[in-house]
């Protein structure tokens, strides 16, 4: 009813999310209950007790693989337990896909991939340490403030002499902590904006 002829887009919508713990499982979650299945997810980690925090499902599959204990609720997608990097990066052919989201914590693979997929690209930085998801804002790379992390990604990226725009999900809100810690108020939040972004640029509403 909210997406009218529009709906259809989402259901033949082919799509590659790259990381599932807190901002991607939540995202992938939005995504499917959003009538999206044709999903690839790419992860290389399993679960332990530190992602019970954030990152959907995690306490029923302690040591399992992320991608392969996603896909045992979410039966449509299709899981690739692998690294993202640059090798790996170079062997896919993203042209079959509407969509990539990018919500990996890797600064290189995210560089690489910016440069790869910028056009196709929603991308998630800075959703650690902080508490308020008022604060959260969508924008280009380059008009991303008060986050480090995605001022460090300015900053390689004109080193490598790429202008292009992309999309950016971040968060205006300091850093609360130097060492590391997640609340699930925001990498959760950060999810349902990327879910969010996918359906508005699928449908054609952004």
């Amino acid at each position: 009813m909210l997406f009218g002829d529009d709906f259809a887009k989402l259901q033949n919508a082919k799509i590659l999310l790259l990381g599932v713990g807190g901002v991607g499982s939540v995202c992938l979650d939005c995504l499917v209950r959003t009538g999206i299945t044709d999903i690839t997810i790419v992860d290389c980690d399993t679960y332990d007790e530190t992602n019970q925090n954030r990152q959907m499902w995690s306490e029923l599959h302690l040591g399992e693989s992320k991608v392969e204990a996603l896909k045992q609720h979410y039966p449509t997608v299709k899981a690739l337990h692998i690294r993202v990097d640059k090798e790996w990066i170079d062997s896919v052919d993203f042209d079959e896909y509407d969509l990539v989201l990018d919500a990996i914590d890797d600064i290189h693979a995210k560089l690489y991939l910016a440069q790869k997929t910028y056009k196709k690209l929603i991308s998630a930085v800075g959703s650690a340490k902080r508490l308020d998801p008022t604060k959260i804002e969508v924008a280009t790379i380059w008009k991303t403030h008060g986050d480090r992390f995605g001022a460090k990604i300015r900053y390689e990226l004109k080193k490598r002499k790429f202008d292009k725009n992309y999309t950016v999900i971040f968060s205006s809100e300091p850093a609360l902590i130097k060492e590391k810690g997640s609340f699930m108020g925001v990498t959760g939040a950060f999810g349902f904006a990327m879910c969010s972004q996918a359906v508005l640029k699928l449908t054609g509403k952004k």
